[in-house]
């Protein structure tokens, strides 16, 4: 479980740190996301030579690999700003496991440091901004997913349903298997594909029982996961398809519709 994290007030600038899903499959939540800060007023600083925080290699077991690369990372944040992540996978990584990682290294202090300012990007809109948001879009009903790092590591499972929530013609549903992990999990739906292709064939039946026309989740991984299964069993007729964005998008998108 998550240590308790005491929240600051909003500073005037935030380093943001993309992610390789983000960067590769998504940059229109990336940029939905530096957007949002924007509006709050932040300047946002994006560090040009970030790359991959070590996850895969860390969960792989391969630790000196991984502390390789996130080695890297350290030092691209000199300021003392916080730092955003539109993922709770990458930033459970970074403020979980970076100061067990370097534990006992010379970069522990830069690391540890690091680790302490760190925050999922609804995490910092919610607690740090305090966003109040005007949604102009048509009435829909949403459904959201939170992935297990942001839920269970970071302790978030309520943080997206509530920013969700402040929007005026979104209704939040909620599925059977709210909790349940959609068996992406990075390399164990490659180790463990068919493990991984039955729990996101229950995480879609879920969603979809729900009648949402819309999935949101602020993790990339999950949101292709479940929604390519979901296109998968809408065109053998076997549930409907539902729409996938992940929440950074979506927030952007609704309180900026004409």
């Amino acid at each position: 479980m998550s240590s308790i994290k005491l929240y600051p007030p909003k500073p005037e600038k935030v380093y943001f740190y993309g992610t390789c899903l983000v960067d590769m499959f998504y940059p229109e939540a990336g940029m939905a996301g530096i957007q949002l800060l924007e509006r709050e007023g932040i300047e946002v600083i994006f560090p040009q030579d970030q790359t991959c925080c070590g996850q895969p290699a860390y969960t792989s077991g391969y630790h000196d690999q991984a502390r390789e690369v996130a080695a890297a990372q350290l030092k691209l944040f000199p300021q003392d700003y916080p730092i955003v992540l539109p993922s709770g996978s990458c930033a459970g990584m970074m403020r979980e496991h970076y100061p067990e990682l370097f534990a006992g290294q010379p970069e522990a202090a830069l690391a540890e440091n690091v680790a302490s300012r760190i925050y999922e990007l609804t995490e910092f809109l919610l607690h740090v901004c305090h966003m109040q948001i005007e949604d102009k879009g048509e009435p829909i009903k949403v459904a959201m997913h939170t992935s297990c790092s942001a839920r269970r590591e970071m302790g978030l499972g309520e943080v997206g349903p509530a920013l969700l929530k402040k929007m005026g013609n979104v209704e939040v549903v909620e599925q059977a298997r709210i909790k349940e992990c959609c068996g992406f999990g990075g390399a164990f739906s490659v180790r463990h594909p068919e493990i991984s292709e039955a729990m996101v064939n229950d995480k879609v039946k879920a969603i979809t029982d729900t009648g949402a026309q819309q999935l949101v989740s602020g993790d990339c991984g999950c949101l292709m996961n479940i929604m390519g299964a979901n296109e998968f069993q809408a065109q053998q007729g076997l549930v409907q398809e539902v729409k996938g964005e992940h929440i950074a998008s979506f927030l952007w998108r609704r309180s900026n519709e004409s």
